[in-house]
């Protein structure tokens, strides 16, 4: 998966952060942080087949924040 530009996006995390892919995203003023993602065609089929999507949290031992996956139109 990789992550993409879309339309409502107001900031882009890690843009100067050569270590990271850059993460275009929405920040709205309560703090809901909104990013959007492209799977592969070789990732969909995948999908398709049954494989299992595995999400990974980097939490630096800080307690871990909600998510709230969407598939669809975006929420914006």
């Amino acid at each position: 998966m990789i992550p993409i530009e879309f339309k409502g996006q107001n900031v882009v995390f890690a843009k100067d952060q050569p270590e990271y892919i850059p993460l275009p995203a929405h920040r709205d003023s309560e703090g809901v942080v909104t990013t959007c993602w492209k799977f592969s065609f070789k990732e969909r089929l995948r999908v398709l087949l049954g494989a299992k999507l595995y999400w990974q949290h980097l939490t630096f031992n800080q307690p871990l924040q909600p998510v709230k996956p969407i598939v669809g139109d975006c929420p914006l």
